[in-house]
This record gives structure tokens, sequence and C-alpha cells, in this order.
């Protein structure tokens, strides 16, 4: 099937979109792909509704129609006609992720996706894991076993986004993944909060900084790091936790040392692995940071490298992710499994929308 991903991550940067051709197990072919960012407006409305507050359905509204732009924008530079594409995997935008309590929320409208772009749309990816017991995250490790066919094991895959996560891919395919602890949320924030710019563009500001190695040790002991993997987090689970320990150093200071912390939990999640890997392949927007992969290549083991090394679209590829999962979905496989999120069983899930009958089967 030739499916088309839509990613919209907890750095609350743009609409990713990609197109992949995938039977839901391998990967024929990756092709075009496409950042659509937020504008400043629209980044703001999302923070807005964080928590499950404000107005809720007026922002998974402006998502939506977001995602649908994206998608047009993607097929014109692809030069692909919307009836030759079979799904849409739509993410959606997380506001609150509470696993513990059986809850997650994702907005955006899958039946207007779907009449908007006319095409099959699959969803709400999430919520028969966490209905089931599991976290309901990360969902990406299947799509990073079937990339990293053919590659040396073991191996890690490490996404940082606004939270980072982390697939573990031993000598025989096995998977554990979990997410490790902040990734670029909490830098990002400190840059808005210090600078009015929403990034650490090149990790400018923490490179003038020196970080507290006092409040990296005090981060350190932060409970979510014994806890056993597979686990998640919500975007803003340190937030208050490591605003504490940082609230009273510079700007630069403060962003050398929440940039430490995002190394520092890495390298805490390496200890839950079967182990050690031989490789370290990073995804994300955190990867453009040099001061963060300097970091990263300080306190880990193995080699730590864009995953461009290998041949990915590091900025594609959680959107790859979702166009994959929307082809298991419709297929009826299982994309989440015990050793990824914690759930008793392998689970699929997804509802998926036709354009033209609403909500059930294409």
């Amino acid at each position: 099937m030739l499916a088309l991903g839509l990613m919209s991550g907890t750095s609350l940067d743009g609409v990713d979109a990609a197109l992949v051709e995938t039977d839901g197990e391998t990967v024929s072919y990756r092709g075009a792909w496409l950042t659509l960012p937020y504008s400043p407006e629209q980044r703001v409305r999302l923070r807005s509704v964080l928590g499950g507050r404000g107005d809720v359905i007026g922002a998974g509204r402006d998502l939506t129609q977001a995602h649908a732009e994206a998608v047009r924008l993607l097929l014109a530079k692809a030069g692909v006609a919307a009836s030759a594409v079979d799904v849409i995997g739509f993410h959606g935008q997380t506001i609150l992720h509470r696993p513990e309590e059986r809850r997650t929320w994702q907005i955006g409208d899958g039946a207007l996706l779907a009449a908007e772009t006319g095409i099959t749309v699959v969803n709400d990816f999430r919520s028969a894991d966490v209905a089931a017991g599991g976290q309901g995250a990360p969902l990406v490790p299947a799509y990073h076993r079937a990339l990293a066919a053919g590659l040396e094991r073991p191996l890690a895959v490490l996404n940082l986004g606004g939270v980072g996560n982390v697939t573990w891919i031993g000598d025989g395919g096995g998977l554990l993944a979990f997410d490790t602890g902040p990734g670029n949320a909490l830098i990002d924030d400190w840059a808005l909060a210090h600078t009015g710019w929403p990034v650490d563009e090149d990790g400018r500001l923490a490179a003038a900084g020196t970080a507290d190695q006092a409040q990296v040790e005090a981060f350190c002991r932060h409970p979510y790091f014994q806890r056993t993997a597979p686990k998640s987090l919500d975007r803003d689970d340190f937030a208050a936790f490591a605003h504490g320990l940082v609230e009273r150093l510079s700007p630069a200071d403060g962003a050398a040392t929440l940039t430490a912390f995002t190394a520092a939990s890495v390298a805490l999640a390496s200890g839950h692995f079967p182990a050690a890997p031989m490789r370290w392949l990073v995804c994300g927007g955190g990867r453009h940071n040099p001061v963060l992969m300097a970091a990263l290549g300080q306190v880990l083991a193995g080699v730590v490298e864009p995953v461009e090394a290998v041949g990915w679209d590091g900025d594609a590829i959680e959107a790859q992710a979702f166009a994959f999962l929307a082809v298991r979905a419709l297929r009826g496989l299982a994309f989440t499994y015990p050793e990824t999120t914690g759930a008793p069983t392998p689970q699929g899930g997804g509802q998926i929308y036709s354009p033209t009958r609403g909500r059930g089967v294409p």
C-alpha cells in the first residue's frame, strides 16, 4: 500500500508528513516528506489546551485543517494524486497522557480529515493499548525494527522530540522500548521564556553556559528513572521538578543544565537494556542540537550518530512510522507489545474513517 503518515509531536513545532510504500511488515519505499511549521499563533493555541484545558474542540478542528493542508502540500510536492494513496495514518496532537489512569488524549478529527482529503484515515492509535493496561507509548518500535533490518545489533534508536524515547533492538529482533525522560521540551520552554524564541537553536544558549552538576545529580534522583521499563511520560511530567532545580540559574547556565538533564536521562535509560548497544542512532529534533549530541557522546557507551548515517530520514521517521502503523491497523496486525508498552498481550487498534462512509471499515 501507498500510505501517508502525519505526526505532530510534543515539541509543538509543526506537522510532519511522509509517504511510505509498505505491507505493514517491510518497507519497500520511503518517498517524499515535508514539515509544515506551526505559526506562533498555532503554537500558542496548542499550548493553551495541554492538559485538556480551554477550547479543545476548536483547537482540534484547527489542528485537523493544518494536517489537511500538509497532505495537500506533500501530494503536490511528490506529484501523487490523492486517489493513489491507500490510507493516511493520523496521530493527532497529544494533550494529555495519563496511562496509570488509563487515559490518553490525542486531539484531531479523523472523519474531518478523511472528508477534506478524500483518503481513508486511521487515527486513535494509543487508546486500545492504554485500555488494555499498557503505557500507550512509544508506538514507533515496530517501524524502527523494520527499518533496522540488516543493521548490526544490539542497536538503540533514540528519538529526541519533546519527550525522549528509545527502542532497543536485540540480536534476534527482540524489542524493548520506553520513554527515557525529557527530550527537548524543557529546553524549548526555557528558551521561550528567556529569549522569546521557541527553541535553543543550535544549542547556542546552552553553549554559552555551564551545567550545574549538583542539579544534574538531583535530577537523576527523580523516581521515574528507577521504574522498570516499559514506561511512558506526558510532555510536562518533569516540568515543575526541573524548573525548581534551575529557576535560580542564569539563562545560559539553565539551558546548559537542562541539556545535561536530557543526556543524563538517556544514560540512565541504558541501564535497563538487556545488553549494551553497539550503536545509538538519534532521530527527532534533538539531533540538530550539537550541544545535546556532544553531551550524549560523553555519557553513552557506543557510537552516537544521527540516523542519516545509515540513510534514514531523521525528520521524517515518526511520520513514516504512522504510515506504517496505519497499514498494520488495516491488516489487523499488532503494533504494541508487552516489551514496548507493558500491555499484557500484543495490541493493535486505531479507528478507521472512510471519506464517503464515515467511521468503520473502508
